[in-house]
Parts: structure tokens; sequence; C-alpha cells
């Protein structure tokens, strides 16, 4: 439990004051929420959500925040004054495509612990007789979302916040942050200064004025969205409750319906995108409407008026009375802004929908008084951004196409369109040479598979497997031949934007690292160690690559900005650590397969045994290399400077060229850490989870000194999911991830990871299930159809491990 602070909350909408509840709840009793506007209709977001409660998402993260969100407002409920209507919504279908991928979201639905299932047209119309099934193909129902109301929510958690000691200002402006060797110290506001140990931002869409004042760049974008209340409906006139029918969302055309009373409240994402400049943003007060709505812009709603005339007959016989263009936030990758910055004290809670806004205020309080959250927040990270990220190129863009393709169909390998050729490696000219076919990750332009590589397809003709529906979208019969070229010669692997790099050193580098991680860092010098992170719970944080190069001087591989950012702040505690992110400056390539030994022998090198690493010359190329494993295949990774990027690649290409060496791409390596059945932080567990249960416990040495976590370690308990790898019967069946499994018609798990193995003719599946289950039969449900699968004992690498 956090010691009392001074605690000091930016913003009294849904958000902030939901924080302000959680922290009185947790114990803190020291909290004052500063507010620009009137409490509680502060002029912000809150004002005019129209409350839609759709619970279900892709992330299971945010599936999670609206789960919590629901049972926090149904908590508040008074019967006088409800603060949530559950009345169930139905998302629509007019299109094969979107039918379809509403049966993958009912998987999902599943797998999530949510309740969903799919209507005919007739059924969606007996659940709300207003729309006509003739213009539809069916619908996906959620008897448990419905209409928040963030305003009597508000009302009712201040009210218990102020019974705890908690003090509100409204009407209160902030002039200025003051932050003294980068640790916030106070707020400046036009109410007097208020000490602060640690400050959240909540300010919605004028979080990043607050992050300017501090020096942290909060990168979202400010977007104005339509919603229109129509006239009263002759079918609603005898309605005396606010809503009774379910919500409708018909992405189709990127519109969404609620009951209002005697009319129905309509919001649209079909028209251009109109993003807001903060600058632009009135105060409350210096306008007629709340500095939250821009003035309605007729133009833009003629198309979704008549879509929305076509759905619900009746308008045709009315309009509407009201239209308003609001403002609410978006992010470049569609997450909330979360978490202490990297300025000491400074908290973020940022773009964030009523839909998720008390269950990320109850992790962002968990957070701050524990120390970490119950869920794993990482994809919320405000530190999750490189520097690149925080341009206003970079954010403004992504985010505005975020909100043009919101109401897509998205799939998971779809690249962006906007903000490319950001990060740039030394080779992408040559890349692009062969072919290459890329998508971004942190920034970096990363090739998916080489077009040179279709020379390959007639070699693996009678054993490749062709991919159809979903999952051979955004794919290409390469993938599958650059992984057997790889398996049975040598491909080479682009890498650099799967690891942040960084430099550790200084005099208190071992005590340090020993802190950081579970297993025994005090390595000879050249030598490589695979270890994790934990956070103070015992879940994990990482899974790191250190290689020693000097006495004190470690070279630390580690999944991203986030895991880098959470690495400086554990290095606070020391006095002579220097961290040095040499990300940018370097890239890497991974030789990968059977004759890989001999393109590294053409260089007079020769690695004695796996977790070895030297510094060589590769040509005129300085490089630190290092040997592993990915399953039986051999690996070797060359980490340079950018400067000597492109004679590296060369050098490489034209050694291997005897051993029929081939460039690789990230599907193909993807499809390679499966099949060697090598499980992957942020994909295959998340720091909900122990080594203990996804068979990491060889990276623990517990007989070593203290580490973070390890007390907790040693008493947690399963959280209920452990990891195991599933073998489908059908052997044409290639599944995508997040599909529920099943056994004896109960859920009891989900898939993470999936990828086709040409050892075993079958899809690998690695899936997160009950422990009871895993040597049992059971079924992954994909695209609404059960397959048959089993686990394979035989492909395990040792007994005891679960996966």
């Amino acid at each position: 439990m956090m010691e009392p602070k001074k605690i000091v909350i930016i913003g009294a909408g849904v958000v902030g004051s939901s924080l302000a509840y959680f922290l009185s709840k947790m114990g803190q009793s020291n909290i004052t929420v500063i507010e620009q506007g009137p409490l509680f209709e502060t002029g912000g977001s809150t004002s005019h959500a129209p409350g839609l409660v759709f619970q279900l998402n892709f992330s299971k993260l945010m599936t999670a925040f609206a789960n919590q969100t629901v049972e926090i407002f149904q908590e508040l409920n008074s019967p006088a004054f409800p603060t949530y209507h559950p009345v169930g919504s139905i998302e629509l279908a007019n299109t094969p495509e979107r039918l379809e991928d509403l049966k993958r979201k009912a998987g999902v639905a599943k797998s999530w612990g949510v309740e969903a299932v799919i209507l005919s047209p007739e059924e969606c119309a007996e659940k709300n007789p207003l729309l006509d099934p003739t213009q539809i193909l069916g619908g996906l129902y959620v008897a448990t979302d419905g209409i928040a109301k963030p305003l009597r929510a508000v009302d009712k958690m201040a009210e218990f916040s102020k019974s705890c000691g908690v003090q509100f200002y409204g009407r209160t402006e902030v002039r200025d942050v003051k932050v003294i060797d980068n640790q916030v110290k106070a707020v400046e506001t036009t109410a007097g200064r208020f000490e602060a140990d640690i400050l959240i931002c909540c300010a919605g869409f004028w979080g990043p004025r607050i992050g300017e004042m501090v020096g942290v760049t909060i990168p979202l974008q400010p977007m104005a969205h339509q919603y229109v209340v129509t006239h009263d409906l002759q079918e609603l006139a005898n309605e005396t409750d606010e809503i009774r029918l379910p919500m409708l969302r018909h992405q189709d055309s990127a519109l969404y319906y609620r009951q209002l009373f005697n009319g129905i409240g309509i919001g649209s994402y079909q028209h251009r995108p109109l993003p807001v400049e903060v600058s632009e943003i009135t105060k409350y007060g210096e306008t007629k409407e709340m500095p939250s709505v821009k003035p309605f812009t007729q133009e833009d709603f003629e198309k979704p008026w008549q879509d929305a005339q076509a759905l619900f007959p009746t308008l045709k016989q009315t309009g509407f009375k009201k239209g308003i263009n609001g403002i609410f936030s978006f992010t470049p990758d569609g997450m909330p802004l979360l978490g202490e910055s990297k300025v000491q004290g400074f908290w973020v809670a940022e773009a964030i929908w009523v839909t998720h806004s008390a269950g990320v205020a109850k992790s962002v309080a968990e957070w701050i008084v524990n120390g970490t959250p119950t869920l794993d927040l990482e994809l919320c990270d405000i530190n999750r951004f490189d520097t690149y990220a925080q341009s206003p190129h970079y954010y403004k863009s992504r985010s505005i196409e975020n909100y043009a393709t919101v109401y897509d169909i998205h799939h998971p390998y779809e690249p962006p369109a906007s903000a490319r050729d950001m990060r740039l490696t030394p080779y992408f000219g040559r890349q692009k040479e062969l072919g290459g076919v890329f998508n971004e990750k942190s920034g970096w332009e990363q090739p998916q598979w080489f077009m040179i590589n279709q020379t390959l397809l007639s070699s693996y003709e009678k054993i490749l497997h062709h991919r159809t529906g979903w999952s051979a979208e955004h794919w290409s019969p390469i993938v599958e031949a650059e992984q057997l070229h790889t398996k049975e010669h040598t491909s080479l692997f682009d890498v650099t934007a799967e690891k942040k790099r960084l430099e550790i050193s200084g005099a208190d580098v071992i005590p340090f690292l020993q802190q950081l991680t579970t297993s025994n860092i005090d390595i000879p010098i050249g030598l490589v160690t695979k270890t994790l992170m934990l956070h103070e719970f015992g879940g994990i944080k990482d899974e790191l690559t250190v290689i020693r190069e000097a006495p004190a001087k470690f070279m630390v591989l580690c999944s991203g900005a986030t895991e880098a950012s959470w690495i400086e702040k554990q290095a606070r505690n020391f006095i002579d650590i220097q961290i040095v992110d040499l990300s940018s400056g370097t890239c890497e390539l991974q030789l990968i397969g059977p004759k890989s030994n001999f393109v590294v022998e053409a260089f007079d090198q020769v690695f004695a045994e796996p977790k070895q690493a030297k510094t060589l010359y590769i040509g005129t190329a300085k490089v630190l290399s290092y040997f592993t494993k990915l399953g039986d295949l051999e690996t070797y990774s060359f980490t340079t400077t950018s400067d000597q990027g492109l004679a590296l690649w060369d050098e490489l290409m034209n050694a291997g060229d005897s051993y029929q060496i081939a460039p690789a791409g990230k599907r193909a390596l993807e499809n390679l850490r499966i099949e060697a059945l090598s499980i992957k932080n942020g994909k295959d567990y998340w720091s909900e989870h122990s080594p203990f249960e996804i068979g990491l416990e060889e990276m623990i040495d517990l007989s070593k000194g203290d580490f973070i976590g390890k007390a907790a370690l040693m008493s947690r308990k399963e959280n209920g999911l452990v990891s195991s790898t599933f073998i489908l019967d059908d052997p044409s069946m290639v599944v995508m991830g997040y599909e529920p499994v099943l056994a004896e018609d109960q859920v009891v798990g989900f898939v993470t990871s999936a990828a086709y193995s040409y050892e075993l003719g079958r899809c690998v599946a690695l899936a997160l299930v009950k422990p009871e289950v895993v040597n049992m039969p059971v079924q992954i449900e994909y695209f609404g159809q059960r397959y048959d699968a089993v686990k394979d004992t035989s492909i395990l690498k040792a007994e005891g491990v679960t996966r």
C-alpha cells in the first residue's frame, strides 16, 4: 500500500471523478480534484456523451474495462436515478463479410467471457421493431450492454469521495505545473497553488495542454463526431422510459442508434474526419454551446440520414430536431493513454470513452496505490510511444486514420496507411529491390515477405499449405515458402523492430540487474542468458535477452518502449547506472536455418555452443553477435551500427549465396516461432501470469538474492489459465488467435497464437486454458464452426512443461 501522498486530479469528468472515488476507497485521503468548468457538467466529452456501452471488443483488455464499467455503474444504480440501463445491443450486418465478422466476434465473446449470440434478421426486428429486417442479414446480440448515465454516476461517486475528504474545485483553471528535478511538485491555478506528490491528468481533449506544462507529449487528437436526435416517432409515442429498446450499431453504414424517450439518437462515423486543434477549443462559458460541442455540419449528415431512413422506415415521416458535432479523443493506436510518464509523479488517464471509464479508473487507482494493476495495461502505457510517435505528424495523422476506419472490418495484419516510412533500416533500399512487402512495427518499416521468393513456390508446391478465407487476407503463399526454405537451408531476417536494444553499464550494474531479473545475471563475459522481469506481484513484465560484454557493461534486449521505460524507473534506486537506448542508431539481422553456420564460418567465425556472444567483423562491419536456437534451428544474431548495416546485409547475402540463402520476412519468422512452441510476451501471456503458469520456471533462480516479485511469486496462486499446445485435426484449417477453446461444450480458454506446422502437417495452436483440460480433447471455434483439436504430447520438449 502506498504511503499517504498529496494527490491532485485535473478534470472532474467521469474519469477524474471515478479515479477520486477508487483512490478514496483504497484509503487515500489527501485528494484534490480541479475542474475548469462547473461541477459536474464540466463541458468535456462526459457532458455530451450519448452513453452507449458496447462491451465486446477484439481487445481482451478493452472488453475487461467495459465489463468493469458496467458492474460499477450497476452498483451505483438507484430506482429513481439509474446510472445504467441494461437494454442490450445488436450489431447489424448487411454484407456477408460483416456477418462473418460478427461470427468471429461471437467467438471472441466466448474467449473473453461475454454472452453473445448471432440473431437472424427477424430476431433482430423482434428485439427492435423499428428496424426493417429486409435491410440486414443478421446481427450479434449482447444482452448486458446498455446505456450509461455518466453524469449521474459522477454525482454518486463524488458524493462518496467528498465523504472521504476529497476536495472538488470547480471553475478552476490550471495555469502551470511546477516540476523540479524531474518530479512534479505543485499545480498553479486560478484558485491558488496546490502542492502535489502525484498529479493525474484526466483533462480529456485538453490533456495535451497540461502535458505541455509538464514537458510530456500526450499524443491524442480531438475529433468532432456527428450526433443527432430525431423528432418524436409515432411508434414511440407512449414511451415513458428513456430507453427500452436495445441499442443498434450498423457498422456497414458507420452509424449507431439508441432510443431517447419518444425519438432516436443517431451517431455517425460516416462523415469526413473533422479533426479539432486543442487551441481551437473554447473554455466553458465563452460560447453558447459547451466546449465539447462544435456547430453541426448539415452537409456531412445527408448520406447518413438516407441510410438511417432505409434501416428505420419510420424516419421518412420525420426529421431531426437537434444535431451536434461532439468532440472526443482518438489516439494513434486506438488505445487509452495511461500510467506514470517519464516525469515522476505525473500520471495520465486520457483518451477514455464512457464505455471504459470506470474500469480504467479502477485499474489506474490500483496502479498508483499498489505499484501494479491487476490487469496488464502495457498496451495503454503512456510510455509505449518512442520519440517518432510523439511528433504531431505521426499521432495526428494516425489518429485521424483510426477515426475514419473505426467501423471497418479490421484484420490483425492490415497495415496502416498513414505516417509510414518514419524509421528506415540502412538496408531498406535492398529490401525494396527484393520486393519486400512491408508493415510497420514500432515505427520501423518491417518486411513481411519478399516477392523475389516467388521463385521458391515451385520448389515446395507439393507440400505448401494454401490458406483460404480470413487467414489468407494480408498473406501470401510466399510466407509458407520462406518458412520451409528456412527449415531446409538458411534465411536472413530483419529483426531491428523486434526488440529495444539497451546498453546498461556502471558500478551498480550487477546488483541492479540481479534485482531486476529472475535468473543469475553475473555470468561470464561473452555469454548470453534469457531471463524474466517480474512486477511486484510476481507477474511477468517481459522476457529479456542479456549479453555480458564487459565486467560492468551489458546489452539488454527488451520487447519495446514500455518495458524500457519500466527498466529506467527501476534504476532510480541505484546511484551508478547508465542506460543508453541504442535502438535508433543500430540494426539487427538474424541468420536462421541448418546451413547458417556455414555462412558464419565463411568469415572465419565459429560458435562453440548456444548462448555464446562475441564482437567480430563481418567484412567491414563490426558486430555484436550471439548464437541461440529457435527450436532446433541454429540462429545467429548480428547487431551493428546503422552506418554499417548495409555492408552487413550485403556481406551476409553474398556469403550465403552458395548455401541458397534467401531474405525472409516477419510472417515466416512468426510461423517458425510458433512451430518451435516458443511463447511470446504480450502475445501468449501477459503480466497477469506468473512464470509457473506458462512454463517458464526454468528462468527462475530462487537460490539467488532478492529480486522484484520474488516474495509474491513464492505465495502466488494460479489465475486459472495455463499455457498449452493443441493440434487441429483438420489439416486444411489454420486459425488466427483469440478463438475460444471448448471442452464438453464449456469454454475453457482461448488461442493466443497459431501457425501451420510442416513437421506435423497440422495447425499448431498455442493457448491459455484451465489446467484440468490440458490433456483433454478440445474443440476450437472459428467463425462459428468447431474444429477438433488434441494435445500432442510427443512434440513437447520436456515432461512437466505445461505448454
